[in-house]
């Protein structure tokens, strides 16, 4: 690795993929262990209720005013809103109301063979609180992605927990018609939702990204509340082929890496001419405390395999034969395909959810979507005729040890 922002690192082919997918999510530092402070926090509020959360709010958010915001405090942020910003995330809550509609699913019947039927049903859950993050800056983006998608899957109240209270983040909220916005953020206010006090009413999923000790609070409570998944610092991979512009390549690196500590981007690409082209615009302009990495891929197919292994949160194909690739992608967060498609527009307008899996696990894990705030229920009927199947069920319950399951069915079948 040389001494500029952009490391170099070379992938031969496919077969060394993962292990350079590692070496470059290495680059980022380490996160440190709060998993002893967000225990104690997590189980002082579980335990103590408001008495507990007041205290921790007094610590750490220092508020003013009372935690939960009232409706007039909305209205006046939503009228002082400058009007550009309030077209913005009207069209942004329009595209995302919009894709989350898209993505819920019929209710379907599966008829049997022995003549019984079974139903699947999705519905929502009743309560979710959406997290916002306000650490750095605030994020109304945020607000729309959670509460939009929400409210898009059916959930009846919903819940904005956003440290500071912010005006933006008050009007979004308004924008978005949240049912309450509470100005608490942190380790404590996960608690909060996940369990209650007197008075904050517990939720059934809490969803948004968060800083490491929101993040293990989320972990700590996911036995007792739904939970969308585990958000780490960001990532970007731009896999480029011939006929990129290494000008948009460059900027989306320097884009993504506004994000801040613990960010990784990270460009791959055959092209070493237009690697070295990224470079060197990226060295001029690199500020902040990102990790970058340039990879020179043997051939696309190496430079898809690396994609792949790294399963970014973010991955941009550039130029006409890495936008080819795109069916081919397994493992990425979201995936903007063409020169036009900036990770920025899904950060914010493009109507896809912008609360992704980071560190890779988007080699299991989806992006925030209706589905987050829905339940599968199967509905079961077994008429007179399906009774008969008594005799596959009930040899298995008799050789697991459940000889009244297995009575349980006989009966039935034999009336």
């Amino acid at each position: 690795m040389d001494e500029s922002p952009t490391g170099r690192l070379e992938l031969a082919g496919p077969g060394e993929a993962r292990a350079l997918a590692a070496r470059v999510r290495a680059l980022a530092p380490g996160a440190a262990s709060v998993t002893a402070a967000v225990g104690e926090i997590v189980a002082g509020v579980r335990a103590g209720g408001d008495e507990a959360l007041a205290r921790y709010v007094e610590r750490f958010d220092r508020v003013d005013g009372p935690l939960a915001v009232s409706p007039a405090e909305l209205d006046a942020a939503l009228a002082a809103l400058d009007a550009n910003v309030r077209s913005g995330l009207e069209t942004a809550i329009a595209n995302v109301r919009a894709v989350a509609e898209a993505g819920l699913a019929a209710d379907v019947d599966v008829a049997l063979p022995q003549g019984q039927s079974v139903r699947l049903r999705e519905v929502p859950v009743r309560r979710a609180g959406i997290y916002v993050p306000g650490g750095r800056a605030p994020y109304p983006s945020t607000v729309v992605m959670g509460v939009v998608t929400a409210r898009a899957a059916g959930v009846d109240e919903i819940v904005v927990c956003a440290p500071g209270g912010h005006e933006v983040i008050l009007a979004a909220a308004a924008l978005c018609e949240a049912d309450q916005v509470l100005r608490m953020g942190g380790a404590h206010a996960v608690a909060a939702l996940a369990y209650g006090t007197e008075s904050i009413e517990r939720v059934d999923v809490v969803a948004g990204p968060g800083n490491l000790y929101v993040q293990e609070a989320k972990r700590l409570v996911s036995g007792d509340v739904g939970i969308d998944g585990f958000a780490g610092p960001s990532d970007l991979l731009v896999l480029a082929a011939a006929g990129a512009d290494p000008r948009w390549v460059a900027l989306d690196l320097l884009a993504q890496a506004e994000h801040g500590e613990g960010t990784i981007v990270c460009a791959v690409s055959p092209d070493r001419e237009l690697l070295n082209a990224v470079a060197d615009r990226v060295d001029a302009e690199w500020e902040g405390a990102a990790a970058a990495a340039l990879v020179h891929a043997g051939d696309l197919e190496a430079a898809l395999a690396f994609a792949e292994a790294f399963a970014p949160e973010h991955l941009a194909l550039a130029g006409a034969d890495a936008e080819a690739l795109a069916p081919r992608v397994r493992s990425a967060g979201c995936v903007f395909v063409g020169a036009e498609s900036a990770v920025a527009f899904g950060d914010y307008v493009a109507g896809s959810n912008h609360t992704l899996p980071t560190g890779g696990a988007a080699r299991f894990a989806s992006a925030l979507s209706a589905r987050t705030f829905r339940r599968r229920v199967s509905e079961v009927r077994i008429g007179p005729a399906a009774c008969a199947l008594a005799h596959a069920g009930a040899p298995i319950a008799r050789a697991e040890g459940f000889p009244r399951h297995a009575a349980s069915m006989e009966v039935r079948e034999n009336g």
